[in-house]
């Protein structure tokens, strides 16, 4: 039975390489001109509804979001061997076309024969593969640009422009994301642009705006990296907006830059922290972040209207949190009120996070007072001793024998709000149903609807940019193994240091090569590659443009 299941699902899943099928749009020989795709990190179908729900709550007359009109289906996305998402993989089968790990960034996964969804090949393991935004600027001289409220190599921004099986390795990927020649970079993560990287954008012609908000937005330029923050950027209901621009504002600015190029553009733009939020159950966090993420769509659909050559698509990775509203802390359901069911929360005037930065510093005597004014809830006595018994509350005067072994202020006052709430919660981590699809498409008839697989939304989006013929091979011509590149040369691979290098010779030609960047040398002379270079230390491996041999033929 259970080979019989997975033969079924295989073959359901072979499906989604195969275009041509109802609910999906042909391939056409018109293409559109500027790609922008907007993704909510971590945002469950769920979350849109309690978002639409609580900006209706505050205003009677606002009954639609930005996306309503051009919901028009649901993708499911998927780990190579898992059906849960990892923000990582999902976002990279976004941008490649190939489902992959829990951890990995646009890079072929190890096969996983007993449990991968799609067959994987063995033998690519590790392999960098292009994405969409390398492709755009490389075949067709598209301006890029990545928009997000995180940190910049951070997954989802990461898997634009950069190659790594581990997400976490900032020190190979901020190195990537900066040397792949992006037009356009707003968002967080100041302290993660070490002194090299800000020489290199300044000397390759960009703005940089660093916790600069007059600046970022003053900037005439077309080129330009805005960082605000050290990493993450503000929830938006703690955003301050002398500090730190909406996601709408940078949008809006980034469509303004690229839409300049005669080819065209593609803009990618996260909503980064609802993935947060939700990883928090912090519906007030979820319900802003959200919101602001619409207005960001707002912008793009505007552009795209007007444009008339413009495709834009919103999708989630994945959901998050399993988050519904209704939960049985709240029965008669069906007799709940719109102040039963979003009164409490609309009083929460902060963030879970930015809420606990407070509790930290105030005094015992004046914790029921804070509560009380930043979220409406007047703490019970019960509640009261919860917090001064958190491990991390240093203000308490309790003794350590005294307090929860373990237990934190973050965890404790997540609870308490979620009490006053009527929304549930069945996780802190991400789940794996579909999530909703937004499309507007200018070619007549070009619209993808229906359900549909994350491995066809790339296809179909390639396909609409003119990709589909030449995107397979764009991987091999610049992602190329050393060992196939300068097999007929003498090369050596220097792993002593953290940065390994690969020297090759020929004659009287030395080629220096340092991984994750697009910078090579040849006989001491910096030459400026057309992709990154990336190193993969779990077989040795430096992955460059097949081009690079025409150096050592001079």
């Amino acid at each position: 039975m259970k080979r019989l299941l997975s033969a079924s699902f295989l073959i359901l899943f072979a499906a989604s390489f195969i275009f041509l099928h109802d609910g999906c749009a042909r391939p056409q020989n018109k293409t559109v001109k500027n790609v922008i795709l907007l993704i909510p990190d971590g945002t469950s179908l769920a979350s849109v509804s309690t978002a639409r729900w609580f900006q209706h709550y505050l205003n009677p007359d606002a009954t639609r979001l930005n996306i309503d009109p051009y919901l028009c289906g649901t993708i499911l996305t998927f780990c190579s061997n898992a059906p849960i998402g990892d923000s990582a993989p999902t976002t990279s089968c976004y941008m490649t076309g190939y489902p992959s790990r829990a951890g990995y960034v646009s890079t072929y996964p190890v096969a996983d024969p007993a449990n991968d969804i799609l067959p994987m090949d063995s033998l690519k393991a590790y392999q960098p593969l292009i994405t969409l935004l390398e492709a755009a600027r490389i075949a067709q001289h598209k301006s890029t640009g990545l928009v997000f409220t995180c940190e910049f190599p951070h997954a989802t921004p990461a898997d634009c422009s950069a190659h790594s099986y581990r997400r976490d390795r900032y020190g190979w990927i901020a190195p990537q994301i900066v040397h792949n020649q992006i037009d356009v970079v707003i968002g967080g993560g100041v302290s993660l642009l070490n002194d090299e990287n800000k020489r290199f954008l300044q000397n390759e012609g960009y703005g940089l705006f660093l916790n600069d908000i007059n600046g970022f937005r003053n900037y005439s330029g077309d080129k330009m990296w805005a960082l605000f923050a050290d990493k993450d950027m503000a929830y938006d209901i703690d955003r301050n907006p002398e500090q730190e621009p909406s996601l709408a504002e940078m949008t809006k600015i980034a469509i303004d830059k690229l839409s300049r190029n005669k080819n065209g553009f593609f803009l990618m733009v996260e909503g980064s922290k609802i993935d947060w939020a939700a990883h928090a159950n912090d519906a007030r966090a979820i319900i802003s972040d959200v919101l602001a993420f619409d207005k960001a769509c707002g912008e793009a659909f505007r552009f795209a209207e007007s444009d008339g050559e413009t495709l834009v698509v919103v999708v989630p990775d994945h959901g998050n949190s399993g988050i519904s509203i209704g939960s049985n802390k709240c029965p008669g359901y069906s007799t709940l009120t719109k102040d039963q069911l979003f009164g409490n929360v609309a009083k929460f005037k902060t963030s879970v996070d930015a809420l606990i930065r407070v509790l930290h510093d105030t005094p015992p005597d004046g914790l029921r007072q804070t509560v009380l004014e930043l979220t409406g809830i007047a703490l019970t006595d019960e509640e009261y001793q919860l917090l001064l018994q958190t491990a991390d509350y240093h203000l308490s005067a309790l003794s350590d024998e005294e307090r929860m072994k373990g237990s934190k202020l973050t965890k404790e006052v997540a609870k308490i709000l979620d009490k006053y709430t009527c929304f549930g919660f069945t996780t802190t981590g991400h789940t794996g149903e579909e999530v909703f699809l937004a499309v507007y498409d200018p070619r007549p008839g070009g619209r993808m609807t229906g359900f549909h697989t994350n491995v066809e939304l790339n296809h179909y989006i390639r396909n609409a940019m003119g990709l589909e013929k030449q995107f397979e091979s764009l991987t091999g011509e610049y992602f190329a193994k050393h060992t196939d590149v300068f097999k007929n040369y003498t090369f050596t691979v220097d792993t002593l240091s953290d940065n390994p290098v690969l020297t090759v010779k020929n004659k009287e030609t030395t080629l220096e090569i340092h991984p994750n960047t697009n910078i090579a040398k040849c006989n001491g002379k910096e030459l400026k590659l057309n992709s990154v270079v990336v190193y993969v230390d779990k077989n040795n491996t430096f992955y460059l443009p097949k081009s690079m041999e025409k150096l050592l033929m001079r």
